[in-house]
């Protein structure tokens, strides 16, 4: 089964109430200009993880999706674990949502 917007905002949830805080921030403090919703970055999120082979939930296991902001970018940084090899992995830090 794919990964869903929904897995993406619990992942991001699961780190802690500050990293949603700061991707509800990036959004609203961009007014008037728009950036995109939360909603449109998790729903986002969830399709290039699948793209990249994370949706394979028989394998992978989406633990938690850190957020950070530098200034008018934002950066996701997601972890997953293998259910295959039992080890944990960090995807690279995704910024293209300005």
């Amino acid at each position: 089964m794919s990964l869903t917007r929904e897995d993406v905002r619990a992942a991001i949830e699961r780190a802690g109430d500050e990293h949603w805080r700061a991707l509800v921030a990036h959004h609203e403090e961009a007014y008037p200009a728009s950036r995109p919703t939360p909603g449109d970055v998790s729903r986002r999120e969830a399709e290039r993880l699948n793209e990249m082979g994370y949706g394979d939930a028989q394998r992978w296991e989406l633990v938690e999706t850190h957020v950070r902001r530098d200034h008018d970018r934002v950066a996701l940084v997601h972890r997953f674990r293998d259910r295959q090899a039992g080890t944990t992995v960090e995807t690279e830090p995704y910024t293209d949502y300005e």
